[in-house]
């Protein structure tokens, strides 16, 4: 079983950066496929990014590449989204979540376990 809570959400400025964290308890998180997804108000929840167990694949949508990186601390329990460049299209609440196992990566079905999420504000 796993818990999630992200931190790091706020305001920014286009062009700006923020960093994004998700910190897990469970012991067996870092075998977990994690996965961020955000979503804006009036629209569904849409997928981000996400990176399997051993850090050696990664997946985002075409919007966020070349601007946003995720990365994971398996002994740390914590996942990481490093969002460079930001637009105000960027501006939603964002959700980590983690499963056993991922067949449909940028599902959100997929995904089990789900953090509260953390509000990211991006000003033109």
């Amino acid at each position: 079983q796993v818990q999630l809570e992200e931190s790091g959400g706020g305001l920014a400025q286009a062009g700006g950066s923020l960093r994004l964290s998700c910190a897990a308890s469970g012991r067996n998180f870092r075998h977990y496929t994690t996965a961020w997804f955000r979503q804006a108000p009036g629209k569904e929840r849409e997928f981000v990014a996400a990176i399997n167990w051993l850090g050696s694949a990664t997946y985002y949508r075409d919007s966020v590449k070349g601007r946003f990186t995720i990365s994971r601390d398996n002994t740390e329990n914590t996942l990481f989204l490093q969002m460079n460049n930001l637009k105000p299209e960027d501006t939603a609440v964002y959700y980590c979540a983690a499963a056993d196992g991922a067949s449909w990566y940028d599902r959100a079905a997929t995904y089990e376990y789900w953090g509260q999420g953390t509000q990211v504000t991006v000003s033109s």
